[in-house]
């Protein structure tokens, strides 16, 4: 696991090398906010600079080195955002659910978020985008808020809301604890980038493919349970959350057994104003998986039933598969530790089953370029 971590870090950190010369070699960049071996029209604040983009082709906005504080939106399409790495150019914000609002209301979860896109065709490359509210410290705190209580510690980072499609996230840090990703909708590809969180923290229904990423799990206090992700995808969409060669790792403090794959997210969802069933989906492919993985691999997760009542929706009632897992919280025979008593939930693949989880399958007519 250390090893496949370092190559890892290796390989992401001689790609950002690669990248920065050519850059600014292109000197080609539509907006630029802040200092860097670039230029182009100049803008005071990022909003601003993402603001200008005409829609109706490609718009490349340069952010330099620094912290930004505050809340982007990005609402037009062919919209991209290049910075000097994760780490070096760090979007944040902190607010949770349970806080108030500049309108005085509530935030409720799907208003926390740091960045949010609701447009196709965004791509975002050399970025940390954060949600920087300390749940570790609300779980200490007597009386503070509790993760599953409704509108409370859950805080995004990044949001891929309603008109998100084809979205590119290249070499980005995307961060925080409980519902740190959201995919919402469209699809998208996270390729070479660190997420990290706690609880179910990524969730939604978009067909969004992972790969060669660290998936990175923190310390929890109050529950100590983790959970990885928490899909509602559609029941007539074939394909959720795919992890495709990631590597499963923890933070120190976090237990061994502790954090469990996945658990569905509710039944129904609403889109377009109307109800629709969800039925959420989950793979892992070739992943490496930490000894904080639980043994059973995947959990339930618990829902308002149309008599008022609380019900569970059940890991074997939902989507949930994986192939060829390695490591020590894989199931038996490569993650022998877990081997007995407790079995393992959701399916294991087989090869031919898990190439119906290809990116071809996944996007379709959209096949994204890397580089």
């Amino acid at each position: 696991m250390v090893a496949l971590l370092n190559r890892r870090t290796f390989v992401v950190a001689a790609m950002s090398q690669l990248a920065l010369p050519a850059a600014a070699n292109t000197l080609a960049y539509d907006a630029v906010v802040g200092s860097g071996p670039v230029r182009g029209r100049m803008f005071a604040t990022l909003q601003e600079a993402i603001d200008a983009a005409p829609g109706d082709k490609p718009w490349r906005v340069w952010l330099g080195e620094g912290r930004f504080r505050g809340q982007f939106r990005i609402e037009r399409p062919n919209v991209e955002i290049h910075g000097r790495g994760s780490g070096r150019t760090v979007l944040f914000f902190d607010a949770a659910a349970g806080h108030i609002a500049p309108d005085g209301k509530p935030y409720g979860t799907f208003r926390t978020w740091c960045l949010s896109v609701t447009a196709p065709d965004v791509t975002l490359r050399g970025l940390t985008i954060a949600n920087s509210f300390d749940a570790p410290a609300e779980m200490r705190r007597p009386g503070g808020m509790r993760s599953d209580e409704g509108g409370s510690q859950q805080a995004l980072a990044l949001s891929l809301g309603l008109g998100a499609d084809r979205t590119l996230v290249h070499d980005c840090e995307i961060t925080g604890h409980q519902d740190t990703l959201y995919c919402a909708d469209g699809r998208a590809l996270f390729y070479a980038c660190l997420i990290t969180g706690s609880y179910d923290f990524i969730f939604g229904g978009a067909a969004a493919r992972f790969e060669h990423c660290e998936i990175r799990s923190l310390p929890r206090f109050d529950p100590i349970e983790g959970y990885i992700t928490a899909p509602n995808t559609l029941a007539s969409q074939p394909i959720g959350l795919v992890f495709d060669a990631c590597a499963l790792t923890a933070e120190g403090g976090v237990p061994h057994g502790s954090v469990f794959l996945g658990r569905p997210w509710g039944t129904t969802t609403m889109r377009g104003g109307v109800r629709v069933q969800t039925v959420g989906m989950t793979t892992y492919l070739r992943c490496a998986m930490g000894e904080h993985i639980a043994p059973a691999g995947w959990t339930n997760m618990w829902y308002t039933g149309d008599n008022g009542e609380r019900r569970f929706f059940e890991p074997e009632n939902a989507r949930f598969s994986e192939f060829a897992s390695v490591g020590p919280g894989a199931p038996p025979p490569s993650g022998n530790r877990f081997s007995a008593p407790i079995g393992r939930r959701g399916s294991i693949l087989n090869a031919a089953q898990a190439s119906e989880f290809s990116r071809q399958r996944t996007f379709g007519d959209w096949q994204p370029s890397i580089y």
